[in-house]
C-alpha cells in the first residue's frame, strides 16, 4: 500500500494507477462501517483496478460550537485497517496542504442542504461539498463510495456531481450496525455507558415506522408524530430532528405512495454526542 501526504504525490500516483479508480473519502477513525466501504470499493475496482482512500479531518465542515480538536485521529490503526482491506493508496493531507492561507472559494448547494443537518449545522455542507470537489480534482476517480448512514450528505454529493457535470459515479453503501442496531459511528465512543444502552432505540424507532407502513399506514403526519414521540421517550436523549421525506429530493411528503420513495431521517443528541440515522420506508401496498 502506498501512502501520500502531499497532493502532488497523490495526483502523480493516481495518473499512473490502473483503472477504474474507486475512491473512498473519509475523516479517519475508521471502523467496521468504513471497512465495508473499502470492501465494496475493492469489489467494484476488481483485481485490475485501484482503490484510493483519503483521511482528512476537514476543518471547514465544523461549526464554531463543534470541537474540531476532539475529533479522533488514530492514524496508525487506520493505516493498518487500510492495508488489511486492500487499499492501494492512502492519501492523508494536512489542512495546510489542502487550503491556501487566504482561500476564498467554496461550493454552496442551496436546496437539499437547507434542512435536516444543514439546518442545525450552518455551513456544514458548504465545507463538505468544497472538500469533496477538491478531493475529486486530486484523485480523479471513476467511482466514489459513500455510506448511506449520512443520507443527506449522499444526496447532496449526488446533486453536486450532477449539477457540476463531474465525471464520477457516486455509489451508496448500506449502513453497518452493531448487533443491537446502533449505526456504527466514530461518535459512539463518546457515549456514556447509560446512553450507549439507550442509543439502539433510535434504530428500533425507525424499524417501528417501517412496520407501520408495511401494515398499511400511509399518512406522513401520523408516522412522523409517532417517530417524534418514540424518540422523545428515549431516556437521556434530546431530539434534533425527525422527518419523513422523498429520498432523492429531500422534500416533505404528505402521503406515502409508490411514485415517491420515502425515507425517515433522524438526529438525536445524548449530551454533546449527536447521532444520525435513517431508514428507507417500504412502498405502500
Amino acid at each position: 500500500m502506498k501512502t501520500a501526504a502531499q497532493i502532488s504525490a497523490a495526483t502523480a500516483w493516481c495518473r499512473m494507477a490502473p483503472s477504474p479508480i474507486v475512491f473512498v473519502p473519509t475523516m479517519g477513525a475508521l471502523h467496521a462501517g468504513h471497512a465495508s466501504l473499502i470492501r465494496q470499493a475493492r469489489r467494484t475496482a476488481g483485481p485490475k483496478g485501484s482503490v484510493v482512500l483519503s483521511i482528512f479531518v476537514n476543518p471547514t465542515q465544523f461549526g464554531p460550537k463543534e470541537d474540531l480538536s476532539r475529533y479522533p485521529r488514530p492514524f496508525a490503526a487506520d493505516r493498518k485497517l487500510c492495508r488489511e482491506e486492500g487499499v492501494d493508496l492512502l492519501f492523508h493531507p494536512s489542512p495546510e496542504a489542502m487550503y491556501a492561507r487566504d482561500h476564498s472559494v467554496s461550493i454552496h448547494e442551496k436546496s437539499l442542504s437547507s434542512g435536516l443537518c444543514g439546518g442545525s449545522r450552518p455551513g456544514h455542507f458548504d465545507g463538505v461539498c468544497t472538500v469533496v470537489a477538491m478531493l475529486f480534482q486530486i484523485v480523479a476517480p471513476d467511482i466514489a463510495i459513500f455510506g448511506e448512514k449520512d443520507w443527506q450528505q449522499l444526496a447532496v454529493i449526488r446533486r453536486m456531481v450532477r449539477d457540476l457535470r463531474m465525471p464520477v459515479t457516486i455509489k451508496g453503501c448500506r449502513t453497518v450496525r452493531e448487533k443491537d442496531g446502533l449505526a456504527l459511528s466514530s461518535r459512539n465512543r463518546f457515549l456514556s455507558r447509560e446512553n450507549r444502552s439507550m442509543a439502539p432505540r433510535i434504530y428500533q424507532t425507525l424499524k417501528a415506522r417501517s412496520m407501520e407502513v408495511a401494515g398499511g399506514e400511509v399518512s406522513v403526519a401520523r408516522l412522523r408524530r409517532n417517530l417524534i414521540m418514540d424518540l422523545a421517550a428515549i431516556p437521556g436523549a434530546s431530539l434534533d430532528y425527525a422527518e419523513i421525506m422523498h429520498e432523492s429530493t429531500l422534500s416533505p411528503l404528505k402521503k406515502l405512495d409508490a411514485k415517491n420513495p420515502a425515507r425517515a431521517l433522524v438526529a438525536v443528541r445524548f449530551g454533546d454526542v449527536r447521532l444520525i440515522d435513517n431508514m428507507a420506508l417500504p412502498t405502500p401496498r
